[in-house]
């Protein structure tokens, strides 16, 4: 007999193996958590609908008081369109569905989906509506419809949001974690997540290096998931902890490095005897680049129209406030590595940037950038404008010259550009951006090189919803304070 069968199972092992013990599906874990999931998708649909209703309605009010002013009765606003309402209420759903608005908290697109795919439900009924031959007398209705749709339905799932992190956090929902890895990548990872993610707290249970150790911790705590911070670690250890940690229900995460996020856009190619992966560059091209740049234009143009009282309001402030020029043109290094002159309002005083060797050995900023939370350059309402990060408005005329894009990796001022490594320098193949990653991920309390992986997400897995939710939440960044200065 073989010596495999010479050394009895142990009936701690048969116990720990809870896909030996009976199936999955039937465990007590992934049923209370699919019965979380269906209240958690039920109530999004509610609030949903209800925004629907309300603002087809208000639409319809609107409509009806411009025509014939007089009170307005709810009944005769449904006559016809009570009829498309339980249509309108599937479509929305399906496209939300589609959207990833119903995904699990922590993966679900936020409120800067909401308006696209609102938009995208009006044309499908429009077009629905055109092809079964409706009568319309006015078109403008789906306009003011899915801008009324859009606005209540992202204030509710806001709330939404809101309330039920407050819930979780009053009632001690926390997500249990163990760090896997060498201790800086370790020490790096922790300080990159932060306290929480998706509104839940992290409450690490350990920190261990890749082994056995490893083993040890999922039998002595309950983990809802693993964090291994060294992707680099050997291939056949990663394989044995991911096994050990599903066969106890537990997930595993891993913070990618630099190279695994390269490889996003890689393009297998067939024949070989191995995998082989091109590597292409992070370009926008085509319909990209076209659907890209039409929503930077429109946006633009629309921003500074409607923003020009303001701007003439900060332009007076500024020149009364200190001598020198409204308008600071920064030499910044833009798409191809070329240098532009990025337009943004001045905050320091005039002749600021010779003074800069001076301040060098008070850079506060790791890696190629230059910061300091004091800097006596800086006039009194320059600080204000950069707490508020008023002073970058004028960035949107270097937009409308096609020099920026309002999304993309942040321009680096020449004296950073030149502190870089070669492998930051990937970020240079697209236009740079008025927000980012950057300033919705963290800002100024990440790492350099933190910030340059995200420059490497947006470019790989770049889309216009992405474009719109870090344009929702960049004001979100600035209000909450989160390194700015």
């Amino acid at each position: 007999m073989g010596r495999g069968y010479d050394r009895p199972m142990s009936s701690a092992r048969q116990v720990e193996d809870v896909r030996a013990a009976r199936p999955y599906f039937l465990t007590t874990s992934p049923l209370k958590a699919g019965l979380r999931r269906l209240v958690s998708i039920l109530a999004l649909l509610t609030t949903d609908v209800v925004g629907l209703v309300i603002g087809l309605y208000a639409a319809l009010a609107l409509r009806a008081y411009t025509l014939d002013p007089h009170p307005v009765i709810w009944g005769l606003l449904w006559d016809q369109e009570v009829k498309w309402l339980a249509f309108l209420i599937l479509l929305l759903v399906l496209v939300f569905w589609r959207a990833g608005l119903y995904a699990p908290r922590e993966l679900r697109e936020g409120v800067g989906r909401v308006l696209p795919s609102v938009i995208l439900v009006a044309a499908l009924a429009l077009a629905f509506a055109i092809g079964t031959g409706q009568h319309f007398t006015t078109f403008g209705l789906y306009i003011v419809g899915a801008v009324f749709v859009a606005t209540l339905i992202a204030i509710f799932r806001a709330s939404y949001e809101l309330v039920t992190g407050l819930m979780l956090h009053a009632v001690g929902v926390r997500r249990r974690a163990l760090l896997v890895g060498a201790p800086e990548a370790r020490e790096h990872l922790r300080r990159s997540l932060g306290t929480s993610r998706g509104g839940i707290a992290y409450e690490f249970a350990g920190e261990v290096e890749p082994g056995p150790a490893v083993e040890d911790a999922l039998s002595r705590s309950q983990l809802d998931e693993i964090l291994v911070a060294d992707a680099g670690i050997d291939e056949t250890r990663l394989l044995e902890l991911v096994d050990a940690a599903h066969r106890r229900n537990v997930r595993v995460r891993i913070a990618p490095r630099t190279t695994e996020l390269l490889i996003e856009r890689g393009e297998y190619v067939p024949g070989q005897g191995v995998p082989l992966f091109e590597l292409r560059p992070p370009i926008f091209a085509g319909t990209e680049w076209a659907t890209k740049r039409a929503f930077d234009i429109a946006v633009s143009s629309a921003v500074v129209l409607l923003g020009l009282p303001v701007w003439a309001l900060i332009a007076a402030a500024v020149k009364l406030s200190s001598r020198g020029p409204v308008l600071y043109a920064d030499p910044r290094i833009g798409l191809g590595e070329h240098e532009f002159r990025m337009l943004k309002f001045r905050t320091m005083v005039a002749g600021a940037e010779r003074r800069q060797g001076e301040l060098e050995e008070r850079n506060e900023a790791g890696g190629a950038l230059f910061k300091i939370r004091d800097d006596p350059r800086v006039t009194p309402l320059g600080r204000v404008l950069r707490r508020l990060s008023l002073d970058e408005v004028p960035n949107l005329i270097n937009v409308l010259r096609g020099e920026m894009s309002l999304v993309g990796p942040r321009p680096l001022p020449v004296r950073d550009y030149r502190r870089l490594e070669p492998w930051h320098r990937r970020r240079y193949h697209v236009l740079p951006g008025v927000t980012g990653l950057w300033q919705v991920a963290g800002r100024s309390d990440l790492t350099f090189d933190d910030l340059v992986r995200l420059d490497f997400y947006y470019l790989e897995n770049w889309s216009l919803w992405l474009d719109i939710t870090i344009l929702f939440k960049t004001p979100l960044a600035v209000l909450a304070k989160r390194g700015a200065y």
